[in-house]
């Protein structure tokens, strides 16, 4: 009997989309493929970290990609960016929905963005099985804020998002606290979620290419990927700044790009913070070898909303991470029952700084944090969820 599976796929990001949640769904999607099911995404032209849609025609062997949004256009504003491609995606699927979903045994919405999915339930097939793949719970990122229009926005992603999940036949989770916080906001039934941690991306080539990059003789401190408000970017900079002054030779380093990244370099004066555009995906692994340390930093109270997917890769290729996250987290419960290293549950900056020190003066087992990151980070098991 023949298992494959002719899939739908919903997603704005994917190949060659920079953005981590881009690589992960090029790296489900061609999972699928090696398994011998159909994979069919619909999907935008690449537009991150610009927020300007840049025209591809980029394709990856046995993957049928509908691409949109190449004459979007993007405001500064990230509220209203957002409700642009919210909307702006949502009408490019209702478009196209009618002729891909024709011949489809499973649609799998990857959330964010919701609406997309909101407005295409009543027009999808009854008979397809919809398995959603949630990355961020958009609720948690909206508390604690108490403008108005926050207030109203917060109002809308609470019932958009109860929707989308509720009407699944199944969820899968990135973390078990997203999962549990979904349960609880939305009122789910426990029977039809699941949790994988997101997968290892990065291959055994390694490149050099970013030899200008780095100075040999110095401590490179690293952060790498998105900022926004979720990485709480002005504290971690502060956090480098006054890291910079205290723990000698040392040189930090931004990759990013976008906005956010632009206001940093407008107010540093600091020589030993350098800032660097996003690398190729294919220089992750030299990037991440070339770092004496990795941070990963989330903002207070944010650790039910996700689980950075970098983690896997940053593990699997033995680089020192230092992760900033609430305390009783579950990324503090997974480093503490691998005997991995190391987390900090304060943006206090003397906090920081001396466990920062530690971390780079400790000798860190690299073959047992690989071992732990190809035993919980693996493609296979998210697979197998899917159609379980």
């Amino acid at each position: 009997m023949n298992n494959n599976k002719n899939i739908l796929v919903i997603s704005p990001f994917f190949y060659p989309e920079p953005i981590s949640t881009g690589k992960f769904n090029t790296s489900f999607v061609t999972g699928l493929i090696e398994k011998g099911h159909k994979v069919t995404i619909l999907c935008f032209h690449p537009f991150y970290p610009d927020w300007k849609a840049k025209n591809s025609n980029e394709q990856i062997n046995g993957v049928e990609i509908i691409r949109g949004g190449k004459n979007l256009f993007y405001t500064k504003k990230t509220i209203f960016r957002r409700l642009i491609l919210e909307f702006g995606f949502a009408f490019f699927v209702l478009r196209k929905l009618y002729k891909h979903q024709k011949d489809k045994d499973l649609v799998i919405p990857i959330f964010p963005p919701s609406f997309a999915f909101y407005f295409a339930l009543p027009f999808l097939n009854k008979q397809i099985q919809k398995v959603g793949m949630v990355h961020d719970l958009q609720e948690v990122y909206s508390q604690g804020k108490s403008g108005f229009l926050d207030k109203v926005v917060r109002f809308f992603i609470h019932n958009i998002e109860k929707k989308c999940y509720q009407n699944c036949n199944k969820l899968i989770f990135l973390s078990n606290e997203m999962k549990n916080e979904a349960k609880k906001l939305y009122q789910l039934a426990e029977e039809k979620l699941e949790v994988q941690y997101p997968f290892i991306t990065i291959k055994d080539t390694i490149t050099n290419d970013l030899e200008t990059y780095f100075d040999k003789k110095k401590i490179n401190i690293v952060y790498s990927g998105a900022l926004g408000e979720k990485q709480n970017p002005i504290q971690l900079f502060n956090f480098f700044s006054e890291a910079s002054k205290q723990i000698e030779n040392t040189v930090f380093h931004f990759f990013s790009e976008g906005e956010t990244l632009k206001n940093l370099q407008k107010i540093n004066k600091n020589k030993k913070i350098i800032f660097h555009n996003l690398v190729h995906k294919d220089n992750l692994e030299e990037l991440y070898n070339r770092s004496s340390v990795q941070i990963i930093p989330q903002k207070e109270n944010t650790s039910k909303g996700s689980l950075p997917s970098k983690l896997p890769n940053l593990l699997a290729s033995g680089c020192k991470v230092l992760v900033i996250t609430d305390a009783e987290s579950e990324i503090e419960e997974l480093f503490l029952n691998n005997n991995l290293d190391l987390v900090v549950t304060s943006w206090n900056n003397n906090l920081l700084i001396e466990k920062l020190q530690f971390l780079i003066n400790k000798q860190i087992d690299v073959t047992h944090q690989k071992t732990i990151a190809k035993k919980l980070f693996t493609i296979d098991k998210m697979i197998v969820k899917v159609f379980r």
